[in-house]
């Protein structure tokens, strides 16, 4: 592996605050490829212009989750999020924007990243209740 891919997974990491798995294997397997595809998430993403980073990664977070994006990739967008100072109000609040437009099935895969990074627990029902619903209620 060259020295320049690792200082720029390195950077990134640095940057981002997080790297995903595929940026590890592309850094050492098609370099030019991590760069290019990284210099648009920079531009669009990273890069200070109108939008402060809190707010993209709330829009990052829902879109994700809109698109029913692998949960360690939400996740990691969520501690990204915290890390910046957004509550687990806001992020929460933000997922359930998913709801009317995407559906209760997407929004479930944002609500349970976020669930499982903020540590949220529930109410348990007092009454006798049968196990095995669809969860999709």
């Amino acid at each position: 592996m060259s020295n320049a891919a690792q200082q720029y997974i390195d950077d990134m990491a640095a940057k981002r605050g997080y790297v995903l798995d595929y940026h590890k294997v592309m850094a050492k397997q098609d370099f030019d490829v991590l760069k290019a595809a990284n210099g648009l998430v920079s531009a669009a993403y990273l890069d200070e212009r109108t939008l402060d980073r809190r707010t993209k990664e709330l829009i990052f977070i829902v879109s994700l989750t809109v698109m029913r994006a692998a949960k360690g990739h939400i996740q990691s967008h969520i501690r990204v999020a915290l890390d910046l100072g957004v509550t687990p109000t806001e992020i929460l609040e933000a997922i359930e924007i998913a709801l009317p437009e995407a559906g209760i099935v997407a929004f479930q895969a944002g609500f349970e990243a976020w669930r499982d990074v903020v540590g949220a627990d529930g109410l348990e029902p007092t009454v006798l209740v049968h196990e095995g619903g669809s969860g999709i209620d």
